[in-house]
């Protein structure tokens, strides 16, 4: 059920249903005392409920299970490890329109006759009913303008007034096309002739069926009424006027709506060392399932997937091509496409409830368009029923952790699992692993295939550093840009080529200050300070969505100087627009992308050469070839390096590898400029080098020394409540219970630097379980530490949040 609820509940079920239904089929059930919900059968058996008595199930939804045993395995896995409820992961995997939902109908009873029996109330309902057959819980509470309108339909159906129905509605409704055809009746020459000396008057009518049978004859396939219209010219009245006169029939096809053509290429020939690394990865496969591909930016691990893929489709295996940004979706679906075509699904968040249930269901149906599944972090939850090859690209991502709401899985994790169930192979690639995975993967638990040469051996860009403490000191900034970046920019756009700015913040400025008093507008809801969006000239919270007006005066003393501190993706476009006033400059971040093809009209128009600069968030590290890009400037480096996370050092790495990445792809060596107030910073010297090996060791020595993944687990607990002071006793109370438990692998608890979103104040407990600590007891002790802290009454409005491998 998709109820946060932590068990499963038994329901009574005839003999003819226990031999129809299985596992994986939705029913709808009778829960507390008026609702229906839709619930997915986990087991049929004969043990009868003690504690309660097992109600009836309500009725059958499905002929076949819409959920296999194996993504139940899955599902179970996911609910026990990251102590989540398992009603959380149903929510999270099935798509919302399969939990269909219920609502109480009012139906009117045809033998009532003595109206005169009625209170004023009631009759207005009666009378409400005379007009209209059903009417629903809600429409009775506006006739009434009552909240409370239950004991009022109680009389009713006591009186033999009325009677509740309860009734479902699916709500995914299948993609039909209309189409158009002649009538059978003018199957002969000689009723055609007729049928058009009777149209002669009727110019438009006669145009559309002298095309008619233009398509008809041209193309030998279904004519749509869109593009009948279209080609003759003529509007949908002409048409529904032929049909009327029963000279044309409607009829339709139900089809997808999310559809790829056909391949029309051949792979292409690996390089000599991309070849090499393909035989190591299938060398590597026959002694484990899991295998690391570590390789440079722009070495083609796209093409050695590729041959993986067509390796694996010709076993009759499916394969599940993970990706961590949806941006990245929209650039490889188009070079797949070219290989496999219409074998490939796509599966992400951007797209419609309805495109997603048509994955769903062609998967079920093993249709051909579902061999190859390319999708985000969600995609790890469909019915799949013969993996052969999971392959998690950029595994090294943050966007594959799932931080809000539960289940706060991570889709790496969950995929080398998923792989286990299958008995699949599982590849993770990327150009700056993870320290976890290499970690195992030096261990010897995963395969390391190593990829050190650029595709066309490209020299990997060249990068230089820009101390910009110096250059403010001597006034050599222009806004936020350095002489020396607007140098490069400026001789990259001479040659024609193409530039990407990399500012990890959005908006204009992330605080607005008052030049009289000092004091910042803030979030009402949360202990933020207001990020200003010059576009729509608002201030803006990024945890809560929250927005007012930019406004004129200081809202605290009166002030009328108001100035910016801080910069971000829109305060660069417009600085660009400045010192190039002639150049065509493009924003992605989570603004502009917002629509389904919101990343795809961008990537287009970038890849088109339509925009000479890009300027964009993190979305722009990740995986995007750009052949013509020969300049990334990243703004500031230190923001990324000052974040209080024991992960910094080596997300800030990452992201200016892989943002580095971006320049010189195609055959000139490109350039980075990475402007910082401290040049000499050890990850930055790495960076420049693009030394992994050096930034490892030191990373790996620091987690040993502070006790940090990967050499232990972590577990998070946060607490939030509205009442601040609630929330400091509830996480006292619950730190003294783990310290007796974990002692002083215990952290906390602490308010994190933002400590109330949403209205609700936040405190964190960190847990540090060793490696010869057993997880799954540790787990155990943390289930049964959450029941004692919810059986307190003053705690139990305080809500309890486990995140298991927090980071």
């Amino acid at each position: 059920m998709p109820k946060p609820l932590e068990r499963l509940f038994t329901y009574k079920i005839t003999e003819a249903e226990s031999n129809f239904l299985k596992p994986g089929m939705r029913v709808a059930v009778p829960f507390g005392k008026s609702k229906i919900y839709t619930a997915l059968v986990y087991k049929i058996h004969n043990i009868a409920p003690t504690a309660y008595e097992a109600k009836e199930i309500y009725q059958i939804l499905d002929d076949a299970p819409i959920v296999n045993e194996k993504q139940l395995t899955h599902w179970r896995w996911i609910a026990d490890y990251y102590l989540c409820a398992f009603g959380d992961v149903l929510r999270a995997g099935l798509p919302s329109m399969f939990l269909l939902e219920s609502e109480s109908l009012i139906v009117r009873n045809e033998n009532f006759k003595e109206e005169e029996i009625l209170n004023d109330e009631e009759f207005l309902i009666y009378e409400a009913l005379q007009q209209q057959a059903i009417l629903t819980i809600q429409e009775v509470s506006n006739i009434l303008d009552k909240k409370t309108v239950l004991p009022i339909l109680n009389r009713l159906i006591a009186k033999g007034v009325l009677a509740v129905k309860e009734e479902f509605y699916e709500q995914y409704k299948p993609k039909l096309i209309k189409y158009v055809k002649l009538k059978d009746t003018y199957n002969s020459d000689k009723k055609l002739g007729v049928l058009l000396d009777e149209l002669t008057r009727a110019k438009k009518q006669k145009q559309a069926v002298m095309q008619y049978f233009s398509l008809d004859a041209s193309t030998k396939k279904p004519i749509k009424v869109k593009t009948l219209q279209e080609i003759a010219n003529v509007s949908a009245a002409i048409i529904k006027t032929l049909v009327d006169k029963s000279i044309f029939e409607i009829y339709y096809i139900q089809t997808d709506r999310v559809d790829f053509g056909k391949s029309n290429k051949k792979l292409k020939k690996l390089s000599e060392f991309q070849e090499k690394a393909f035989t190591e990865i299938q060398a590597s496969f026959q002694e484990k399932d899991i295998t690391l591909l570590h390789g440079v930016t722009s070495s083609g691990k796209t093409e050695i997937y590729a041959k993986l893929i067509q390796e694996t489709l010709t076993k009759r295996k499916q394969v599940l091509y993970l990706l961590p940004e949806i941006a990245l979706t929209t650039q490889l679906i188009t070079r797949l496409q070219q290989y496999f075509g219409d074998k490939i699904s796509v599966f992400h968040s951007k797209y419609s409830l309805n495109e997603r249930v048509e994955v769903w269901k062609n998967l079920l149906h093993k249709k051909k368009k579902t061999q190859i599944i390319l999708g985000a972090r969600s995609s790890v939850f469909l019915p799949f029923d013969n993996l052969g090859l999971i392959i998690v690209d950029e595994e090294h991502e943050t966007s594959y952790k799932q931080f809000e709401p539960s289940p706060r899985y991570h889709a790496r994790d969950s995929a080398i699992v998923l792989a286990k169930i299958h008995q699949a192979k599982i590849l993770l690639g990327s150009a700056t692993p993870s320290i976890e995975s290499r970690y195992n993967a030096m261990r010897k638990k995963y395969g390391l295939v190593t990829l050190d040469r650029r595709f066309g051996n490209v020299l990997l860009p060249e990068i230089e550093l820009v101390d910009i403490k110096e250059k403010y000191r001597k006034k050599m900034m222009q806004g936020h840009f350095s002489d020396r970046m607007v140098t490069l920019i400026t001789e990259a756009l001479e040659e024609k080529e193409q530039v990407i700015i990399f500012q990890n913040r959005r908006g204009f400025a992330p605080i607005v200050t008052c030049n009289t008093c000092g004091v910042s507008p803030e979030c009402p809801n949360c202990d933020v300070s207001l990020t200003y969006h010059k576009f729509k000239s608002e201030l803006r919270c990024h945890y809560c969505g929250y927005s007012r007006s930019m406004p004129k005066v200081c809202g605290a003393c009166g002030g009328i100087s108001l100035t910016t501190k801080g910069f971000g993706t829109e305060q660069i476009e417009l600085e660009i627009a400045q010192i190039f006033p002639d150049v065509k400059v493009a924003r992605m971040d989570l603004d502009t992308t917002r629509g389904k093809n919101g990343y795809y009209k961008i990537i287009q128009s970038f890849q088109a050469q339509e925009v000479d600069i890009l300027v964009g968030t993190q979305m722009l590290s990740k995986g995007l070839d750009f052949a013509n890009v020969s300049l990334v400037g990243i703004l500031n480096a230190d923001n990324m390096l000052n974040f209080p996370d024991f992960r910094a050092h080596e997300r800030s790495f990452q992201m200016m590898v892989q943002v580095s990445g971006r320049a010189g792809r195609a055959k000139k060596r490109g350039k980075v400029a990475i402007q910082t107030f401290n040049p000499y910073h050890q990850i930055l010297q790495q960076v420049t080098t693009n030394n992994y090996a050096a930034m490892y060791k030191e990373q790996l020595e620091e987690r040993y020394q502070y006790k940090y993944p990967p050499l232990l687990r972590t577990i998070k607990i946060t607490l939030k409540h509205k009442d601040f002071n609630k929330v400091n006793r509830a996480s006292e109370w619950l730190a003294k219970s783990l310290r007796n438990q974990f002692q002083e692998n215990v952290l906390g608890p602490t308010a994190p630097s933002v400590a109330r979103v949403r209205n609700q104040y936040i405190k964190h407990i960190l847990i540090k379980l060793p490696s010869n600590k057993s997880i799954k007891k540790s787990k155990i002790i943390l289930k049964k530490i959450r029941i004692s802290f919810q059986s307190i009454a003053e705690f139990r409005p305080v809500r309890f949040i486990f995140d298991v491998d927090n980071y």
